[in-house]
């Protein structure tokens, strides 16, 4: 008899964008005239660099000769582009890493969510909330959880990171955490952490032999010199924390797949015995193991990114996006709303006015104003009474929507 992983049994039914899918689909067979604009799901909408369509297109001739030809890659990614990201995502911040502490995936949430797995499922884990859902589902899928009740798993420390505490997190009480989980520039709440504050929790991670699991798929939006692209810029992280990137929404691969993972050669986890077990070759055997590599094809892509043509391409997509962000935090303020982020992330976090749960603002504003947001409880506890609104739309778009969304807010029928 096959028998199920009962863990997967645990996970919730709903998927917050799922969710969000049959209720805008359901919307739109009831209405099959409107005209229906999403602010919700953080998909990008520009067309890829011209450098890195370039590049694609280069590679797939080259495979389609004898010479230029390529099966099966190496796992851990091509040295062309492992050396690209070090010369140029980590060099110029002061930090030296080597090529075999690299790891090229198809995307950083593949990455974030399969990670977990060369961890005991005893480990307690520490996540900031509200949270990208796929840190905690994946750690259910493992047992790691615990129960479900009242909206919060009880194996899980939450963090609440809102507006009572400035979004600076509490470094975890009582009982220590074994795993923690950081997202800066943070998804959903688009805040962003100092360096005196990520130094704290490499300090605390040190201090508890625990293994910071930093997701920085955001960084390429900062604007604040003063803030921290990597956990590496802080000393001693090298040896607690495993870094995240993802050139998603760096340069519009949603539908390309590629990222990166760094796993220092300095951090290692214990075995019931206290003996060292470093994560770096860890990691290597379970993608060696589970994984083909990242196509050729998109590497080559990611390469071009750091042409000087592509990054010139790049920095002006992102200035385009940054300024969807900046038109939507100063109109929605404007209106009234109170907002946060969206100024060194594509993401504006909005409490919801007069106390309304975050699913009943999503469903008034889709009806009133034919708008998508994304509801903030969908990311955790902390976040009911916010929605998230991502700033990857086109401006003509977004613009639309800050004008139905600020005339529905004065109390106009739209049609």
């Amino acid at each position: 008899m096959a028998l199920v992983n009962i863990h997967f049994l645990n996970l919730q039914n709903n998927y917050l964008f799922a969710d969000i899918a049959k209720k805008v689909n359901a919307f739109k067979v009831m209405h099959p005239k409107a005209d229906v604009i999403s602010l919700g799901i953080g998909d990008v909408t520009q067309p890829l660099a011209p450098a890195v369509v370039e590049a694609m297109h280069k590679a797939a001739h080259e495979m389609g000769t004898l010479k230029g030809f390529r099966g099966y890659g190496p796992e851990q990614g091509y040295d062309f582009l492992r050396e690209a990201i070090l010369k140029n995502d980590f060099l110029p911040r002061g930090i030296h890493l080597d090529v075999s502490e690299v790891f090229i995936n198809d995307g950083a949430k593949s990455d974030t969510g399969n990670f977990q797995e060369l961890l005991h499922w005893d480990n307690f884990i520490g996540v900031t909330d509200p949270i990208y859902p796929v840190y905690i589902d994946s750690n259910v899928m493992i047992g790691r959880c615990g129960n479900f009740r009242d909206g919060r798993w009880t194996n899980v420390r939450y963090l609440p990171t809102t507006a009572e505490n400035g979004f600076i997190p509490e470094l975890p009480k009582g009982r220590p955490v074994d795993v923690i989980y950081l997202c800066y520039p943070n998804n959903p709440t688009g805040t962003v952490i100092t360096k005196p504050e990520l130094r704290k929790w490499v300090n605390y991670a040190l201090k508890n032999d625990a293994l910071i699991l930093y997701d920085a798929a955001y960084q390429a939006y900062i604007r604040d010199p003063e803030i921290p692209h990597s956990i590496y810029e802080i000393r001693g992280a090298r040896k607690c924390a495993v870094e995240f990137h993802s050139f998603s929404k760096t340069a519009g691969f949603t539908g390309v797949r590629c990222g990166y993972t760094i796993v220092p050669k300095e951090v290692s986890v214990s075995t019931f015995e206290g003996e060292r077990i470093p994560l770096n070759q860890l990691w290597l055997r379970r993608q060696c193991t589970k994984f083909n590599g990242t196509s050729y094809i998109s590497q080559r892509a990611a390469e071009a990114i750091y042409s000087p043509e592509g990054k010139q391409q790049i920095k002006a997509t992102i200035d385009y996006y940054m300024e969807n962000a900046h038109r939507m935090l100063t109109r929605l303020r404007a209106i009234g709303y109170e907002c946060y982020g969206g100024e060194n992330a594509p993401y504006i976090w909005m409490r919801t006015p007069d106390g309304m749960d975050s699913w009943s603002f999503f469903e008034a504003l889709l009806y009133g104003a034919n708008v998508v947001c994304t509801p903030g409880v969908g990311f955790g506890p902390s976040g009911e009474g916010y929605v998230r609104f991502t700033a990857f739309g086109s401006h003509e778009r977004t613009a639309e929507a800050l004008d139905r969304i600020t005339r529905w807010s004065k109390g106009e029928q739209l049609v």
